[in-house]
């Protein structure tokens, strides 16, 4: 039986997925909770392809059946392993050859199983085209150190929607974020976490996301997605300096002294060498705050150049100096319906 992506994205949940694609391909990206079951190895993928350039589809196929012909039956065992008695959903990278193949195999050896239309390549137009072009976003902005993504949990929190473009990157965000050491995703599963991601939340109801920039760490959103981002109206919130700073100065203060004067090294270039210094110096002493503030000059007037970029209009600016993470997400949930694009642009 072979399903279109809308289809098989909804009844893939009542069996196993299986990524028939070669192991460098599946690490790039792959469809969530997708287990992988290689038909050729790298390597093979690469002689195959080779072949085909060269010689055409026959002779490619040929070359094909000569690798996959003598451990067919482990493939099968690898299956029943991976698989159980599940139905079994495949797909490679158009849903042609490779992923008609195993279907054909796996069928034979008594297997219920179901292929993608259109392989991998289908299912990301689909992510692309039909689920992040949808929903009513609300665009939350503010200079570095207002606290935006600690709010957009408080908002969790508190019965609203999300989409957590950082977390799905697994970074902060900035310079100073590099210095937390963690893994980024390949940009290409990155892309289709954000996919996955629309597919959860409930399009009826307005969805919170930070504004970004087009890069998160090494990885960048998609171009559609990010014009969308930049053309939707900017909601932003306004907190003191002194808040800001101090707030850095505990997410971060946990880091190593070294580490952060890193941070600091990685932007010297805008802020310049004295600047840098005297923030090595704060540094040492233990002032994170004074260290912090210094950090600001730099990332204000980055981000007064990023909104200077922005396509959409500021809707508003709200002044939220003194106010806790949780107050003012209970402040936008109340006022949210005045802050969508629709409501905004009529």
């Amino acid at each position: 039986m072979n399903l279109k992506p809308k289809a098989f994205i909804e009844a893939r949940h009542q069996g196993v997925i299986l990524d028939v694609r070669s192991p460098k391909e599946f690490e790039q990206g792959h469809m969530t909770s997708a287990l992988n079951l290689p038909l050729f190895s790298n390597e093979e993928r690469a002689i195959v392809g080779t072949c085909y350039k060269e010689e055409g589809r026959e002779a490619a196929v040929k070359v094909g059946l000569k690798i996959i012909g003598p451990r067919m039956a482990t493939l099968v065992e690898q299956a029943e392993e991976l698989c159980g008695e599940n139905t079994i959903y495949i797909y490679c990278w158009r849903g042609g050859m490779r992923s008609g193949s195993m279907a054909w195999l796996l069928q034979m050896a008594g297997k219920k199983v179901v292929l993608l239309e259109g392989g991998y390549k289908a299912y990301r137009s689909y992510l692309s085209e039909e689920i992040c072009a949808k929903g009513e976003l609300i665009v939350l902005g503010g200079y570095t150190g207002s606290g935006k993504t600690k709010v957009l949990h408080e908002i969790v929190e508190q019965g609203g929607q999300i989409l957590d473009l950082e977390k799905l990157a697994n970074h902060p965000g900035s310079s100073f974020g590099n210095l937390l050491n963690a893994p980024q995703p390949e940009n290409e599963q990155f892309i289709n976490s954000i996919g996955e991601a629309f597919l959860k939340l409930d399009m009826n109801k307005p969805i919170w996301v930070e504004d970004e920039s087009r890069m998160i760490g090494n990885v960048w959103l998609p171009e559609d997605f990010y014009a969308r981002l930049s053309h939707t109206p900017l909601l932003a919130i306004d907190k003191s300096i002194d808040e800001r700073a101090r707030f850095l100065s505990k997410d971060y203060g946990m880091l190593p002294k070294d580490q952060l004067k890193l941070g600091f090294d990685n932007i010297s270039r805008r802020l310049g060498g004295l600047r840098v210094q005297e923030a090595h110096d704060a540094i040492d002493g233990g002032d994170l705050v004074t260290a912090a503030k210094i950090a600001l000059q730099y990332y204000d007037k980055a981000y007064e150049h990023g909104i200077g970029k922005r396509k959409g209009p500021i809707a508003s600016r709200i002044e939220m100096s003194g106010k806790t993470h949780k107050e003012i997400a209970n402040y936008l949930l109340k006022n949210q319906e005045k802050w969508t694009s629709s409501k905004i642009s009529n």
